[in-house]
């Protein structure tokens, strides 16, 4: 029950406290806002439009709602439409649903949705789907022909509609009969400014194509039609198109032919061109005005598409022809006549054509069986309506409205009344307002409104809306429900509102004040016998078939029934309809005027609550009991307030329930019990249950809660213990585990120590002492001769660089292990050594010191590693000149390379040749060969160079008494890293001392003059060798880039 529980508002308009239409109205409101469109009175469900698509429909839903009785779920209108289908198969009882509700309220989409419903939850099988398939496409065909854009909704209904569906005892259909009320063909000629034509005029020209259109003698461009409004061609979120061919394959299902569909959008065109037909004015040769066609092809064109003569229907057109029992009278029509006759002519086709295409439907729907059938009707009809300017078609729409108002009250009070008998209760008589003399003021049979109507029609003489005004101010001016000016007068009352052509009637709903101007043309409805007589000639199957009057043989001078005794009958057959079956009602609302989600007016959906009764319905139902349920259902809810019914009943429904309101103490006034149900009088007391079965419920789920943590805390505390002796036992198991064992080893040493010395006991009384030693000494020496000649088998290669040798066979021998790697290397060494030339030597000598220099210090020494040093890159064997520079007993030349000088004084660098011998160090011109600066080894004291990848060095002298020396030399080398070993190498043979060679970034160079710092720094271009750049700062300092 959902009633109350987790709800937005109330979901039941009953239960409502207090109960007001303000309040009511609120609760909607606040249901809608929360986009809870659905809400109860009793049974009936009110429907408020959302103008958008809600998640709340669809196979998941039906499945829900079959699987549920009526008040299990929320409000919806699937439980009605489940209610009453269920109500048909299994209890055997006919069933009506009336949608009703004002233009623009969703009616037509409460429709389609019973009728989905009910085809979803009946039978399966290939005829069944059949069956509900022409069902569910008739919706579209009707749609196409019977709807039209409103102000007020873009798919309104302009007729009303009542469905029977027909079903055999197992619940699946059997087939349908479909009666239509009252089409509004006033706006096939004419239509209010923001409106629409019906749509089928529309979906013809935007969605047949061009050769279907040269067949119906139709053009694309909607402005070519006077009959549409040109304003307003197109419709938001209607695809035009796509709907006609929708409507054409529905057709097809349905079970319309090919040529049957043709001939319906050929007398569709017919319309459409009968409004391009221009008349005008003429003059018969008497003076008489007359009218006449203005241009032929229009007329031409509608004959050659009926197969009709186009002289016969400009005849037709301009005059008619007036016949009594002995002549014959032929009447020239003046153009407002010829126009009226035109229009006339127009809405009488299109009305037809619409009662032919439902009388096809249910042709294709009916039931051909004879067996007995269940009936469940739809009636979509409209609602009560007042507008500003009301006529005959309001007039008839409220009186239908009246009529249903009536049924629903005494039906529902019939239903109360009878469900009261079953469930043997008193009833008490309710009192409501009857608007039986409403109904009696408008169908009387002498004195009724619509029979007055009638009689003027009728009447012979000049007729005219004035004199049918007149007439009934003559027989209702004491009337309590009618009102106009003249009664007004008469009674000294004075109303602006009230028109003189005007009258009103007080309805259930409010009052509504009626223009009487063109009832009488409306209620006479006549159309030219000419113009039925010219149709029936057509050559055109379907469009001769619309006209049976127009038959010369069938002629009548009888005159036909008008529009408001017509629609009385039919009302009348209707109310007969519904009384025969059990109603479920659905109450469609419209929140705004705009067509926009979520707004919600409430001065217009009071409005309609006012004209669709839901307030009086709301007392109607709480007259005597406000809530009643089954005993079962309330015992299962409420069984907890009663310590006798909690936790467990063992008695009956009944006594359980009586057992739970005595214990309440609830007043025997209260409550009522039936047969199956409990009554409840007021909603104060279902909320008393409510709020009780609320503070039970918190009780017991503290109690839950208590005996949930109690058991869970008593558990964990068991898992808690029961791990606790599981430690336990495995720790003092594995703790005597290892005593156990460390008893066993120290008895098992014990017992080694005891067998020893008893061995050792026996041993020196029977072998000498000296054997042990002897026997240990041979061990010794067969182990270290195992040893060693497994080591002559397994020696590693001589290859200086192979660095493996085999491990100790035993910790004894790991010293002399290792003495004789480092022996067997050594001699690897020395012999490769003694392989070496001496040149070979020489240049590991030079590699080794430059290694020893240069290794992890200079950024370029891993470049040099792999090259040869080759001493001479001047080409000094082929330069005699070069040769000279050094003396007989300096011996051979080093080292000669061309080197860049730094000039100190500005940084520029000049190109030179060095030459290193064994004494000295010989820079000269490069150009000239000649001897610039002679350096010898015993007076450099240091050499500074970089760590970077550049070949800047510094030569620091100790005395500057060398040969064109001014100070410390700054040079530039390609092949730094050798020059200096080679340099190295030199002062040390020479002068037995090493030469100081430091890596820094910076340095100091001495000059005759002044010190010069140098800063060596790493520029941003990257780490090769890169150029280097010099920049003075100042007089005593110079700053070199590494780029």
């Amino acid at each position: 029950m959902s009633l109350l529980e987790g709800s937005v508002g109330v979901e039941d308009l009953i239960l409502l406290e207090p109960l007001g239409e303000k309040s009511l109205l609120k609760n909607l409101q606040l249901r809608y806002e929360n986009k809870e469109i659905y809400t109860y009175i009793g049974s009936v469900v009110i429907s408020v439009n959302p103008y958008q698509q809600l998640p709340i429909y669809g196979p998941e839903f039906i499945a829900k709602y079959q699987d549920y009785t009526f008040y299990e779920l929320k409000p919806h209108i699937y439980a009605v439409a489940n209610m009453a289908y269920q109500s048909l198969r299994d209890r055997d009882r006919d069933q009506c649903i009336l949608i009703t509700g004002e233009s623009g309220s969703g009616k037509t989409e409460a429709s389609k949705l019973v009728m989905s419903y009910v085809a979803a939850v009946c039978g399966k099988g290939e005829q069944v789907n059949s069956v509900k398939e022409q069902l569910l496409q008739s919706n579209p065909v009707l749609e196409a022909f019977g709807n039209a854009k409103t102000i007020r909704n873009n798919n309104s209904s302009r007729f009303g509609k009542y469905m029977d569906i027909e079903f055999d005892f197992k619940g699946s259909p059997l087939g349908g009969v479909i009666t239509n009320y009252l089409l509004e063909k006033s706006r096939v000629v004419k239509q209010l400014q923001g409106e629409r034509n019906f749509h089928i005029f529309y979906q013809l020209l935007a969605g047949a194509d061009a050769q279907l259109l040269k067949t119906l003698k139709l053009e694309q461009d909607i402005s070519n039609y006077t009959y549409l409004n040109q304003e307003m061609s197109r419709v938001g979120g209607m695809d035009d198109a796509s709907n006609f061919r929708a409507v054409q394959s529905a057709m097809s299902v349905i079970g319309f032919s090919e040529e049957e569909i043709q001939q319906v959008l050929e007398v569709t065109a017919l319309v459409l061109k009968l409004g391009n037909v221009e008349l005008t004015g003429e003059f018969q040769a008497n003076g008489i005005p007359a009218s006449g066609i203005r241009d032929g092809r229009g007329i031409q064109e509608i004959g050659e598409l009926v197969g009709l003569n186009s002289e016969e229907l400009e005849r037709a057109l301009c005059s008619r022809t007036m016949e009594t029992a002995k002549e014959k009278v032929v009447t020239e029509l003046t153009v407002i006549q010829a126009h009226y006759a035109r229009d006339a002519l127009a809405k009488n086709i299109y009305s037809r054509l619409f009662n032919w295409i439902v009388n096809r439907i249910n042709e294709s729907i009916k039931v051909d069986t004879r067996e007995k059938k269940k009936v469940m009707g739809v009636l979509d009809i409209y609602g009560f309506e007042i507008l500003e300017n009301n006529s005959f078609e309001q007039f008839v729409i409220n009186y239908c409205n009246e009529k249903l108002q009536q049924v629903f009250i005494e039906l529902t009070l019939k239903e109360e009344q009878e469900e009261y008998k079953r469930e043997g209760i008193p009833w008490t008589k309710v009192d409501y307002f009857d608007n039986g003399i409403i109904c009696n003021l408008i169908e009387h049979n002498q004195r009724g409104i619509l029979a007055m109507l009638d009689e003027e029609c009728l009447r012979p003489g000049v007729v005219s809306d004035s004199t049918f005004l007149a007439k009934l101010n003559q027989l209702f001016s004491k009337h309590s429900h009618y009102e106009s000016k003249v009664t007004q007068n008469a009674q000294h009352q004075y109303d602006h509102t009230m028109g003189l052509n005007c009258f009103r009637i007080c309805h259930y709903a409010g009052k509504v004040t009626y223009n009487v101007n063109s009832f009488i043309d409306k209620n006479n409805d006549l159309l030219f016998r000419d113009l039925s007589q010219a149709m029936w000639k057509a050559r055109h199957p379907l469009l001769r078939s619309l006209f049976p009057e127009g038959n010369p043989k069938e002629a009548s001078l009888k005159r036909p029934s008008t529009a408001g005794a017509q629609f009385k009958s039919s009302v009348a057959i209707l109310m007969k309809n519904l009384y025969s079956k059990n109603p479920n009602y659905i109450r469609c609302i419209k929140p705004n005027e705009n067509q926009r989600q979520g707004q919600f007016s409430p001065e217009l959906v009071a409005v309609q609550s006012r004209y669709l009764g839901l307030l009086e319905n709301v007392r109607v139902r709480r007259a005597g009991y406000a809530y009643r349920q089954g005993y079962k259902p309330f015992l299962e809810r409420y069984r907890l307030l009663s310590q006798s019914t909690w936790p467990h009943w063992h008695g009956g429904e009944r006594e359980g329930v009586e057992k739970i309101m005595g214990e309440l103490s609830m007043s025997s006034e209260e409550l009522a019990f039936g047969k199956t149900k409990i009554f409840i009088r007021s909603p104060k007391t279902l909320f008393y249950l409510e709020e009780k079965r609320r503070l039970r419920l918190q009780q017991l789920a503290t109690l839950i809660q208590k005996i949930y943590r109690g058991w869970r805390c008593r558990t964990h505390y068991q898992q808690m213990r029961k791990s606790q002796i599981l430690i336990s036992a495995w720790f003092r198991g594995n703790k005597q585990k290892k005593h156990y064992g460390k008893m066993k080893a120290s008895a098992l040493l014990i017992q080694a120590f005891v067998r020893g010395w008893k061995a050792r006991k026996n041993y020196r009384k029977y072998f000498r002492s000296g054997a042990a030693l002897t026997l240990s000494n041979f061990i010794y020496k067969s182990l270290a001769q195992k040893f060693l000649l497994g080591l002559r088998n397994n020696l590693p290669s001589t290859n200086v660089l192979d660095n493996r040798w085999p491990a100790a066979p035993y910790r004894c021998f790991d010293t002399a292990n290792r003495e004789l790697q480092k022996l067997f290397y050594q001699w690897k060494c020395r012999k490769f050594w003694d392989q070496l030339s001496p040149k070979q030597v020489q240049i590991l000598r030079e590699k080794l010191f430059a290694s020893e220099l240069f290794k992890g210090k200079k950024a370029s020494y891993p470049q040099s590693v792999p090259i040869p040093f080759r001493g001479d890159y001047v080409g000094l064997q082929g330069n005699p000149k070069l040769q000279k520079l050094r003396g007989k007993e300096e011996g051979p030349v080093l080292m000669a390379e061309t080197v860049k000088k730094v000039n100190r004084g500005n940084g520029k660098t000049s190109a030179r040749i060095l030459l290193l011998t064994k004494r000295h160090v010989i820079v000269s011109d490069s150009k000239k060969s000649q001897a610039q600066t002679v350096i010898a080894l015993d007076n450099l004291a240091e050499v500074s160079v970089t760590s970077l990848q550049d070949g800047l060095f510094s030569l620091h002298l100790s005395e500057m008494s060398s040969v064109g020396s001014k100070g410390d030399i700054l040079l530039i080398s390609d092949h730094v890293v050798e020059l200096l070993a080679k340099m190295y190498q030199a002062v040390l043979d020479a002068t037995q001392r090493q030469l100081s060679v430091t890596v820094t970034e910076k340095f100091s160079l001495k000059f005759k003059g002044s010190d010069v710092a140098v800063t060596v720094i790493q520029g941003s271009g990257g780490s090769g060798m890169g150029k280097l750049i010099f920049k003075k700062k100042g007089s005593n300092s110079l700053e070199v880039t590494v780029q």
